[in-house]
């Protein structure tokens, strides 16, 4: 349950800064998108990572240009699956926790 642990934090921080939840765990072959949430008119697609040290790299430095491909074709494929159009405002971003999940930092990270 760790990683659903840090994505209930990093979905409480995001709805306290305005954002409405459209999807959690969404899932095409080969992918999934973590949280999928809107803020003013802008999707916005979530990966969550957690590090409980620095051992093997930052929450950032594990999102790897296969990950990030994945990441964009996910969320290309909710756009027009659930809306129609592959054109709409949108952004990828990391939330990261480093330390434990309830008390570690967070930060949220644009990655595209």
């Amino acid at each position: 349950m760790k990683g659903a642990d840090a994505e209930d934090r990093a979905l409480a921080e995001l709805v306290s800064a305005g954002h409405r939840l459209l999807a959690r765990n969404y899932r095409i072959p080969g992918g999934e998108l973590d949280l999928i949430t809107q803020q003013v008119g802008v999707f916005v697609f979530s990966e969550v990572r957690q590090r409980r040290s620095a051992t093997y790299g930052s929450a950032l430095e594990s999102v790897t240009p296969r990950k990030l491909a994945l990441l964009r074709r996910a969320a290309l494929s909710y756009l027009l699956r659930e809306h129609g159009r592959e054109d709409l405002p949108c952004r990828l971003q990391l939330i990261s926790i480093e330390g434990p999940t309830s008390t570690g930092t967070l930060s949220i990270t644009p990655i595209e």
